[in-house]
């Protein structure tokens, strides 16, 4: 029996009738979807902090706040989004109405990590819906008391009609990705979204794949060491590391690490205490095997700061390792963890170099007191996102797409890039049925002349062409 089906069937209905592409339909269930996060703040908190041990503020700030700034910024715009979008015309249509039209997909599924349960399942959602799709959401299950809240009380707040939570493991995600949906969006690592893809492609499925990968993080000479400490060690260790987008490990010359390494610790020490583990800012990770995977690449290089850990509360102290080499497993997966590997090179070229000869990650930094250095870095490298002299404030920008590029990912979203990932743009052009006299010059028998004006005719007036 398959546990799907009545639920996929309902969706499926719902989109068919209409009712989710009315502007008044979509605002309504972005505002239920604002009031689940204003009146359950301090559930979410607490799921939160059960989960991964997030205090207050980080739970607020990259969970919360940044999931209600989205809604808040698809109601504002929301019917200047879905407004048809005119385009330019060439003389053969000049007569005619030309325009893009951003249309629902129809039923779509949204699967979600467990790292930023709330942030990376609600911020696609929200694109989802402001563009009138029905959603099958499927929250992780690694994230357990999170997914609870999401599975019981997010429901309460949207129409079940075109709405729905669905629950399980690989198992059941397999079992649900053997269903048709018209699109797609995932969020986890390269190896399950290489399964998603394969899933999807045979339904011919589009997808949007966000995935992660080893981020660098190249630190010039010239620098103030303290400063680049203070924001390489706070976005390294927020979250305890489980961040797909942070600073994955440090390309440096050696002189430049004998500078950080003591800022680093003055860092950690600064923010986290002497003793990091009774830190309440400092969380935990999220279960046992992926601590035992962090563990164990605590063995490779050597340990300059911290190394300590405790397996009965997953406990891994903010360390940074040096003496690593680039062989070596650390830097063979992406860490996901509050452990920093420091590799040197002897200056730019070769930092670039290394970077270019690993996958496209989903994020780049690069540090100097010279912008000339971080323009060349984001000049002469690809990436998902970039940022220069700090960690990833790109993220915070709804005016930016984040996504990733080669196998950190594709596809993007925030703000209006997410409601146009979930939307079909769809070429309009719309002619008088009279006039055929001045249409007829396409017909045969052609002649020079007829070819010479319609070539005429149908050149680009602008910076697009619409072909008749």
């Amino acid at each position: 029996m398959d546990p799907f089906a009545d639920t996929l069937q309902r969706l499926q209905e719902t989109f068919s009738s209409g009712r989710t592409r009315l502007a008044e339909f979509r605002a309504t269930q972005l505002k239920g979807l604002g009031r689940f996060l204003q009146e359950n703040k301090q559930l979410l908190q607490e799921a939160l902090a059960q989960d991964l041990h997030k205090s207050t503020f980080e739970s607020q700030v990259s969970e919360i706040s940044i999931s209600q700034s989205e809604i808040n910024l698809a109601l504002r715009n929301l019917r200047a989004w879905m407004k048809d979008e005119k385009v330019s015309k060439n003389l053969a249509t000049q007569l005619d109405s030309a325009f893009i039209r951003k249309e629902p997909f129809g039923l779509v599924l949204i699967i979600a990590p467990w790292n930023y349960p709330v942030n990376l399942t609600l911020m696609p959602l929200v694109g989802a819906l402001a563009a009138g799709n029905c959603v099958v959401l499927k929250p992780s299950e690694i994230s357990k008391s999170t997914e609870k809240v999401l599975a019981e009380v997010l429901p309460r707040y949207l129409d079940q009609s075109c709405f729905a939570v669905v629950l399980g493991g690989p198992e059941e995600t397999g079992q649900l990705l053997e269903h048709k949906f018209d699109h797609i969006f995932f969020t986890g690592s390269p190896r399950v979204g290489k399964i998603v893809m394969t899933a999807a492609a045979k339904h011919l499925t589009p997808v949007t794949l966000e995935l992660g990968g080893k981020n660098p993080c190249y630190v010039d000479d010239n620098c103030d060491p303290q400063t680049v400490a203070n924001r390489v060690a706070w976005f390294r260790y927020f979250n305890t590391g489980q961040t797909c987008v942070a600073p994955d490990y440090i390309l440096c010359s050696p002189e430049t690490q004998a500078r950080l390494l003591p800022a680093l610790q003055s860092a950690i020490t600064r923010f986290y205490g002497d003793d990091p583990r009774a830190s309440p800012d400092l969380g935990r990770i999220i279960n046992h095997k992926h601590f035992q995977r962090l563990r164990g690449l605590l063995s490779c290089g050597r340990v300059a700061i911290g190394g300590q850990s405790d397996d009965s509360d997953r406990y891994i102290a903010p360390t940074v390792l040096v003496d690593v080499q680039e062989t070596e497993p650390v830097m063979q997966e992406e860490i996901f963890g509050p452990i920093l590997p420091i590799l040197n090179v002897r200056g730019l070229d070769e930092a670039i170099d290394f970077i270019n000869r690993r996958e496209k990650p989903l994020a780049l930094y690069a540090f100097s007191n010279n912008s000339q250095v971080v323009k060349r870095v984001l000049a002469q490298t690809s990436s998902g996102g970039f940022c220069g002299n700090d960690g990833f404030m790109h993220m915070t920008l709804s005016s930016l797409p984040f996504g990733g590029v080669g196998a950190s990912g594709m596809g993007n979203y925030h703000g209006k890039f997410s409601f146009d990932t979930f939307s079909h743009h769809r070429a309009c052009l719309l002619r008088s049925p009279g006039l055929e006299k001045i249409y007829a010059i396409r017909y045969p028998p052609h002649s020079p002349r007829n070819l010479r004006v319609l070539l005429t005719a149908m050149e680009t007036r602008s910076c697009s062409c619409t072909l008749l």
